[in-house]
C-alpha cells in the first residue's frame, strides 16, 4: 500500500506543477496599496473551485474582518465518527520586492536547476497543492479515511488577524481533532522536520515630530532638532553593541534545547557576506528560535536622489519585534512602545501605532498525532528520522486554534526549507520536497485514522 501510494503521488506531480503555476500567476498580495484586491479574489475563487472539484461540501468564501477572504471546505470521511483533520494553508504572498531583481518573472512559475521559481511556490501556495495531492492520492487507494476541513487564508502575510477574529466569532467552523499547518518547512532539503515552536510578533509604526516644517540646514542646522536623527537614535537603542535585541524589560537570554543550527550552515543559508559577523550571542538556534529579535522594516525619509539640504521635521519607521514562546506578545508590544518613547532625544514628540500582532506558539510533540507523523515521515523519506525544530517566524492563527480547541493536536510541516528563500527575491520550491511531503501527509492521515479507530 505504501509503495502504491508513493507511485500515485509521483504520478500526480505534473498536475501539481500545472496547478501551482496557475496559482502563482495570481498577484495575490493582500495589500490594496500595491496590488488590486481583484487578484486575491481571483485566487480565492480558484481555490474554491478546486475544492468543489474534489468533492468538498459547504465550500465558502469567508469575508474576514480585515477585508480579505479565506476559503473553507469540508470533505466528509467514511463515517460520521471518523476523526476530523483541519488542513491549513494561505494564498496571500509577500510583494516581489522589485520584479527586476528576479532572474525570472515572480508571478510566472519557472523551472531552473531542478527547482520551481515564483512568488508563493513555497510560502504558501505550494502548501495548498501539497494538501490537494495527498487527498487525491488517498482517494485512488480506498478513499480519505478522515473527515477533512480545509481553510486557506488570505491575509497571513499581513498579520492583520482577519481569520483569527473570524474563527473566534465562529468557533465551531474549524473544530478538529488534529490540525496540519502546511506553512512551515524542513530544516534541510531531505530532512523531514516538524516545527514545534513559533515566535510571535508585534508590528509598530513609530512617528517622530520635532518641527512645524522642514528647515534649511544651512540656516537652522546645528540647533534645530532633526526628526530623522532623533528616529535613528531611537532605533539604534534597540540593539546592544553585538546586535542583541535590547528592549527594556524584555528578557533575551533563553536557550534552545533540541536540534542545533551550525553557524557555518546558517551563514550559507542567510547568504552572509564574507567578513561580516553574525549578530547577537548564544547559539544560532538560541538567537532565532528562543529569543526576541527586533527588525526595522522600513523608514520614511527623503531618498538620496532628489534630497534637499533640509532639517527634517518628521520621520517614521515600521518596527517588527519577534517574541519567543513564554513571552506574551501584548506585553512585548507595550515594552517596545515604552522603550521607543523613552529613547526619544531632545523632547521629540513620539506617536506609536500598533499595526499587527500574533502570539508565539509551542506544540505538544509527545501527542499521538506526532507519533503518526513520525512514522509517516520515516516511510516517505526512506528511513530518515523526523527532526524537531523551531521557527523564527509567526503564524498567528496557531495560538487562536490552540485556544479555541485545546484538545486538538497541531502539527506544522511545509515546503519553506532554507533554499526556498521565502520572502526574498527568487523564491522557489523543491519539487522533490513537494512530492515527499504530499506522500507524508497522505501516510499521516492513514496512520492517524488507524490510531483513532
Amino acid at each position: 500500500m505504501e509503495q502504491a501510494l508513493a507511485a500515485t503521488v509521483a504520478a500526480l506531480q505534473p498536475r501539481a506543477r500545472a496547478e501551482l503555476a496557475e496559482l502563482v500567476a495570481f498577484r495575490s498580495v493582500a495589500d490594496p496599496a500595491q496590488f488590486p484586491r481583484s487578484e486575491c479574489e481571483a485566487a480565492a475563487a480558484w481555490i474554491a473551485d478546486a475544492l468543489r472539484a474534489e468533492g468538498f461540501e459547504d465550500v465558502a468564501l469567508l469575508d474576514t474582518p480585515d477585508g480579505t477572504q479565506s476559503v473553507y471546505g469540508f470533505l466528509p470521511g467514511p463515517a460520521t465518527d471518523a476523526p476530523t483533520v483541519l488542513l491549513y494553508a494561505h494564498y496571500d504572498v509577500q510583494p516581489p520586492l522589485g520584479e527586476d531583481a528576479w532572474l525570472t518573472p515572480p508571478f510566472e512559475l519557472t523551472e531552473r536547476d531542478g527547482r520551481w521559481y515564483g512568488r508563493g511556490t513555497a510560502d504558501c501556495k505550494g502548501g495548498l497543492i501539497m494538501h490537494l495531492t495527498a487527498l487525491r492520492a488517498l482517494k485512488e487507494h480506498g478513499g480519505v479515511p478522515v473527515n477533512v476541513k480545509v481553510i486557506v487564508e488570505g491575509s497571513e502575510e499581513q498579520g492583520t488577524g482577519g481569520l483569527e477574529r473570524y474563527a473566534e466569532a465562529h468557533p465551531e467552523l474549524l473544530a478538529a481533532d488534529a490540525i496540519v499547518i502546511g506553512d512551515a518547512g524542513n530544516f534541510r532539503v531531505g530532512l523531514p522536520t516538524v516545527t514545534a515552536t513559533l515566535r510571535g510578533m508585534t508590528l509598530l509604526r513609530v512617528s517622530v515630530d520635532t518641527l512645524e516644517g522642514n528647515l534649511h540646514s544651512g540656516q537652522f542646522g546645528g540647533a534645530a532638532p532633526d526628526a530623522l536623527a532623533a528616529l535613528i537614535r531611537m532605533l539604534d537603542s534597540l540593539r546592544a553593541e553585538d546586535g542583541t535585541t535590547t528592549v527594556t524589560g524584555l528578557m533575551a537570554d533563553a536557550a534552545w534545547e533540541g536540534l542545533q543550527y551550525p553557524e557555518e550552515g546558517f551563514r550559507k543559508d542567510a547568504k552572509v557576506l564574507d567578513g561580516v559577523d553574525l549578530i547577537g550571542s548564544g547559539t544560532v538556534a538560541d538567537r532565532i528560535w528562543a529569543r526576541p529579535a527586533v527588525t526595522v522594516l522600513g523608514i520614511d525619509c527623503p531618498p538620496v536622489v532628489g534630497a534637499t539640504p533640509s532639517v527634517q521635521a518628521s520621520a517614521r519607521a515600521l518596527v517588527s519585534l519577534r517574541v519567543p514562546p513564554g513571552v506574551d506578545a501584548a506585553d512585548a508590544n507595550r515594552l517596545l512602545a515604552a522603550h521607543l518613547e523613552a529613547a526619544a532625544p531632545w523632547g521629540a514628540r513620539v506617536a506609536v501605532e500598533q499595526i499587527g500582532q500574533g502570539q508565539p506558539f509551542r506544540a505538544d510533540t509527545a501527542s499521538p498525532a506526532y507519533a503518526a507523523m513520525r512514522e509517516a515521515m520515516r516511510t516517505a523519506y526512506d528511513g530518515q528520522e523526523m527532526a524537531i525544530a523551531g521557527q523564527g517566524g509567526s503564524i498567528p492563527l496557531c495560538n487562536t486554534l490552540a485556544s479555541l480547541y485545546p484538545d486538538a493536536e497541531i502539527l506544522l510541516i511545509g515546503l519553506s526549507e532554507p533554499e526556498a528563500q521565502i520572502h526574498a527575491v527568487n523564491e522557489s520550491v523543491s519539487p522533490r520536497e513537494l512530492e515527499k511531503l504530499s506522500l507524508t501527509e497522505a501516510l499521516f492521515l492513514g496512520r492517524y485514522a488507524a490510531g483513532k479507530g
